[in-house]
């Protein structure tokens, strides 16, 4: 079974929870492209890197979920950064240096953040509207939430559609819990 990102839950409310994320580091990429073709389009770059596409040849295990992120403040419409997360106890001094320069490991502290699962395939209009409805659900709870938007998947594309399990995560500002 494939390995997910790590966090502990803080407060489950009706339609959504609270968790705080372990810190962790992320291999990512960069990718203009409209949402459809986003996650192909940054995959293949992770997985050759995970796939002993890196200096030290070494296989890499894979983790869910596949992270498509946008972060309107600081970039352009079909701006997104397509992320794995790496496997749990993995620091960025000893993973090893991609080969390709598009794909960039990051160190991420703890985070605070809400999250939203649902079923389906993870198109534009269902997580579009997923991420509505969570920032609507925050707000009534008196949470102030980040302009960025993550849709996480945990499930290879061709699994079928209804089968497939995704959240919407959203960072939580700190100084409003």
């Amino acid at each position: 079974m494939t390995k997910r990102q790590e966090f502990r839950v803080l407060r489950t409310y009706d339609d959504f929870e609270l968790r705080e994320y372990q810190p962790c580091v992320i291999a990512e990429v960069k990718v203009s492209a409209e949402y459809s073709t986003v996650g192909s389009a940054g995959f293949g770059h992770l997985f050759r890197y995970i796939s002993k596409g890196n200096r030290a040849s070494e296989k890499i295990a894979m983790t869910a979920p596949v992270i498509s992120a946008q972060k309107p403040t600081k970039s352009q419409e079909n701006e997104w950064f397509v992320s794995f997360v790496m496997p749990s106890g993995s620091t960025f001094g000893h993973l090893p240096h991609p080969n390709d320069p598009q794909v960039v490991l990051r160190e991420l502290d703890a985070e605070t953040c809400v999250a939203m699962s649902f079923r389906g395939r993870a198109t534009a209009e269902l997580s579009e509207g997923k991420a509505k409805q969570l920032r609507s659900e925050a707000a009534k709870a008196g949470l102030a939430l980040s302009d960025e938007t993550r849709v996480c998947r945990f499930d290879p594309p061709f699994k079928p559609g209804f089968l497939q399990y995704n959240e919407i995560v959203i960072p939580v500002f700190l100084g409003e819990l």
